[in-house]
């Protein structure tokens, strides 16, 4: 059944997604490449086609409804784009850049019929340098993807070439941001920031193209009113004091604007004054801390996944519709379930404070059903260093896990509202899960760790519980974080916003009233009581209904809120240390 949302509706094929897609490194220069390519699926091998099937809207995969394809791509099948750009002469200031937000999976780039390189990863964002493969005026783009979605051993998340219950239709290909940037010859190539609320400093490092030592200027803005103007070597750490500090939180997410100019190169950021961190409250208990202050995260998973446009979104109004219907319901926190966002979506959570749990995503070829469901449900727990048992035989698989979820920490580093990283969701192609929680503190000490979400319980961190088919109680002598990473998903489906007539969820009601008394007396008889025994955090399952899982509270289409806001709001009130 096809289900729309009022923004896909309003898709302007020739500009979807215009917005800079990059808040967080923003440069003056941008064409926006999104909208209108050729393509053709085919089983033949080339670099690139003599001729193409159709038009598809970049940058939503084939596979859904706004690309205007709806077409799976199989794992023996070639996906090939093709478009045309004009390039004017006053836009190239030196280098051109070639920006692809992310592309599922594998992607090899043309650029006037000569190859520029290739990328490996469906979710994290690439660039190459085509400075001399182009011409000023008429250029050619081309793109050649293969995917293997579940029949490969790489990072997929929940695709899956037969989806259903908790496993989703499989996308390939461009799904986010294409762009165009122009650079001086020596250019800004990446800003590390990093807020120190406890010596009231923020430390920035600016790495440039060329040789170390470049001069540099950092201005720090509030408001109308610059804070700082400090000129430095780039490639060297500068500290720069945050007089009258303000700090963000969800309650009042405050950012300072950042200027960074290096030679003739000028770069646009951002950040927020916040600490992240875990200690112990007045009554012994394990708490989550924001700046210092114990602080009860009360959040939602939250899948990413779009009626119309599945992985992507259909426009910056439905990022931030999701975000801020949330945040309106009471909830402060959002965790990113195996799914990388475009990073205007993570800007939003800046500016509208809400604290994010970043997962990776998970990958091995054909998850193990024992591994990942009937033996934790019985309570068995296994050493994650048993490569088999978790299908994680493949070395090279691991190594290419270890190598993307490295590249995401180190892409998502900057920003304010990620309070948590989760490298393994319930035994999905989980291994080595402690070395990983060593080595993300001490890649990003900024932050917490919980390096199992679910089920294979290490002994390190938290102790990360999944629980829906049991009462939830906090586990008697826990000295670490208790952390009620799943639970809930109640499930209800609302007529005409349904994506198939399949029904999965851990609790079916035939009614909105049903579903709403269920929810608040499971939130009064054992979630709320469970705060003074140690419970530090809540991820109710889900922000929206995803395919046939109809556990949301919102439908899959964003029409419908299925559940009463003022009692969500009321429960979401006693949710609090």
């Amino acid at each position: 059944m096809k289900i729309t949302t009022k923004w896909g509706e309003k898709i302007d094929k020739n500009n979807p997604l215009p917005e800079y897609p990059r808040p967080q490194f923003e440069r003056d220069s941008f064409i926006n490449l999104n909208g209108v390519w050729s393509y053709l699926i085919s089983k033949k091998k080339t670099e690139i086609p003599t001729a193409f099937e159709g038009e598809i809207i970049v940058p939503f995969s084939p596979e859904c409804q706004l690309s205007g394809v709806e077409r799976v791509v199989m794992p023996d099948d070639f996906l090939y784009y093709e478009r045309e750009f004009d390039l004017p002469e006053e836009f190239i200031k030196g280098r051109v850049i070639l920006n692809f937000g992310a592309v599922d999976y594998i992607a090899k780039v043309y650029v006037n019929g000569k190859y520029v390189g290739a990328h490996k990863g469906g979710y994290n964002p690439f660039s190459f340098d085509i400075t001399d493969y182009i011409v000023i005026g008429k250029n050619r783009i081309n793109v050649t993807v293969t995917d293997p979605s579940n029949t490969g051993d790489q990072c997929r998340g929940k695709q899956t070439l037969n989806g259903t219950g908790i496993w989703y239709t499989p996308q390939s290909g461009i799904w986010q941001t294409v762009w165009l940037e122009s650079t001086p010859l020596t250019f800004i190539e990446k800003i590390k920031i990093t807020p120190d609320i406890d010596e009231k400093v923020v430390k920035i490092v600016v790495s440039t193209n060329k040789a170390p030592e470049s001069k540099a200027e950092i201005v720090v803005v509030d408001g109308d009113n610059v804070v700082a103007n400090v000129n430095f070597e780039s490639g060297k750490e500068v500290v720069i004091p945050i007089e009258d500090m303000k700090l963000w939180s969800p309650e009042d997410p405050h950012l300072y604007d950042v200027v960074v100019v290096c030679d003739n190169d000028m770069v646009r950021s951002y950040f927020g004054m916040r600490k992240f961190s875990e200690g112990v409250d007045k009554t012994g208990k394990k708490r989550l801390f924001l700046n210092n202050k114990p602080y009860f995260h009360k959040g939602l998973l939250d899948q990413g996944y779009w009626s119309d446009g599945m992985l992507t979104p259909p426009s910056d109004e439905a990022m931030i519709y999701d975000i801020q219907t949330m945040k309106d319901l009471g909830f402060n926190m959002l965790r990113k379930h195996i799914k990388v966002e475009p990073m205007r979506w993570y800007y939003h959570c800046d500016r509208l404070g809400m604290i994010v749990w970043q997962d990776m995503v998970s990958g091995c070829k054909n998850y193990n059903i024992l591994c990942i469901a009937v033996l934790p449900f019985l309570g068995f727990m296994f050493n994650d260093n048993k490569y088999g048992f978790f299908h994680r035989k493949n070395k090279e698989a691991r190594d290419e896990y270890t190598q993307q979820y490295f590249e995401m920490l180190d892409n998502l580093y900057n920003v304010v509202s990620i309070g948590m990283w989760v490298p393994f969701n319930e035994g999905w192609g989980q291994f080595d899960s402690a070395w990983f929680s060593e080595r993300t503190k001490e890649f990003d000490a900024t932050r917490t760790v919980d390096s199992a979400s679910g089920w294979h319980d290490q002994g390190i961190d938290a102790k990360s519980i999944h629980c829906y088919f049991t009462p939830f109680k906090v586990p008697k002598k826990e000295k670490r974080l208790v952390l009620l990473s799943e639970y809930g998903g109640y499930s209800y489906q609302e007529k005409g916003h349904v994506f198939n007539n399949k029904k999965f969820g851990y609790r079916i009601y035939n009614d909105k009233e049903s579903l709403n008394a269920a929810y608040k007396k499971l939130h009064e008889k054992l979630i709320i009581p469970a705060i003074k025994d140690g419970l530090a955090a809540t991820v109710y399952t889900q922000v929206s209904d995803v395919e046939s899982e109809i556990n949301g509270l919102l439908t899959y289409d964003r029409r419908v809120l299925k559940v009463d806001p003022d009692m969500v709001r009321a429960v979401n009130a006693q949710l609090k240390l």
